[in-house]
């Protein structure tokens, strides 16, 4: 969910299907900075069969599946893939489809867009020991006054010239507003969120600037793990990966499990949002009728209203991973949306209002 600007004429063609837009849809209802809280009443799903309490699993999959392919928010945005899972492995999932379309697969490669931060967020701690800087705490909260960069800028029309050109090309590039590198010192210590802030700490601190398509996956996965399968398509940090559901899946269950530190710093840090109610926001691509946080490189769904607690990446093509609040389950919502790069499009927002559908019926053992 990375803001964007209209592009220029000659890429619209080449890149209606890449862009990310804004969704400029209002803003998050935040709250002060500091761990996030759990919306009272929230069912977290952990009850297990062997304790006789709660719904089985059994009930718990039936439901799900139910509402995946019934829930009118769902069938919205059919055709999709999804899961549910634990630490060890998927416990339901499927394809949910309309009649005659084709549904991706759980190995059906497709950008994630924005779904790329948690993966940045996680190989930050993992290769800091845990222990954050200011600048990575900065930047990782979209606090750092980095605020200017446009996704299509860092997308080249030659394939050969996209997969030489590194961190720092992609940072330095200019586009229609000026460079992806401005840097706007009003915005310092305010919620802003931009991969601008993510290409910044990498570029500098991290010392990522030389660093191509190739060689970015490289030093990524040497700290997540050579097994996790991805790609990067442009030298993005904030929404450069390419994967399938299947292969992000994987990552989320080493957070389950505790193989990567990720799962202590879930919530952590989360700072308010929402320019209208926040003053120390500025803008954030959420319904304003809901209110978020925003932790380490990924969300926190703590509205009071409708949260639940879970953390997650939504991205702009409509892929939408989450951990719950109990830190649990995982679940994948896949698809690919051929969004336009101007304008602005709920695509997420969609895919979080139908996932989050999936996963209460997971929770509850009822359709919804």
């Amino acid at each position: 969910m990375t803001t964007e600007v209209k592009a220029d004429r000659r890429l619209t063609r080449r890149f209606s299907t890449w862009g990310i837009v804004p969704l400029a849809l209002g803003a998050i209802v935040g709250g002060c900075e500091g761990k996030h809280s759990v919306p009272s009443g929230t069912d977290s799903g952990a009850a297990t069969d062997s304790l006789g309490a709660g719904p089985s699993n059994e009930q718990r999959a039936q439901a799900a599946s139910t509402t995946a392919n019934t829930n009118p928010s769902c069938v919205a945005i059919q055709p999709f893939y999804w899961e549910i899972g634990d630490g060890s492995r998927a416990l339901v999932g499927g394809t949910a489809s309309a009649a005659g379309a084709t549904s991706p697969a759980a190995n059906t490669l497709m950008l994630i867009a924005s779904a790329s931060k948690w993966i940045f967020g996680a190989y930050v701690v993992e290769l800091r020991a845990g222990k954050l800087t200011a600048n990575d705490l900065a930047a990782l909260t979209m606090r750092s006054g980095y605020t200017g960069l446009r996704y299509a800028s860092c997308i080249k029309l030659l394939r050969a010239n996209q997969d030489a050109e590194t961190v720092h090309d992609c940072f330095v590039a200019t586009n229609l507003t000026g460079t992806n590198a401005d840097f706007d010192s009003s915005a310092v210590g305010k919620f802003s969120y931009n991969g601008g802030h993510f290409q910044w700490l990498a570029d500098g601190d991290l010392g990522l600037g030389a660093a191509n398509n190739a060689s970015l996956y490289s030093a990524v996965s040497a700290q997540l793990g050579t097994e996790l399968v991805f790609s990067y398509d442009s030298p993005q940090l904030a929404a450069g990966i390419q994967t399938s559901a299947n292969d992000y899946a994987a990552f989320l269950r080493k957070i389950l499990n505790g193989e990567l530190r990720m799962r202590d710093y879930l919530g952590q840090s989360a700072v308010c949002t929402n320019p209208a109610t926040c003053p120390d926001a500025n803008y954030a691509p959420i319904p304003s009728s809901e209110s978020w946080h925003y932790s380490l490189g990924h969300w926190v769904e703590d509205d009071p209203a409708v949260g639940d607690g879970a953390f997650s990446s939504p991205g702009a093509f409509g892929f939408y991973p989450w951990i719950d609040v109990s830190k649990t389950t995982y679940g994948v919502l896949a698809r690919h949306t051929n969004v336009a790069i101007t304008g602005d499009d709920p695509v997420a927002v969609e895919s979080v209002v139908c996932g989050r559908t999936i996963r209460k019926a997971w929770s509850t053992g009822t359709g919804q």
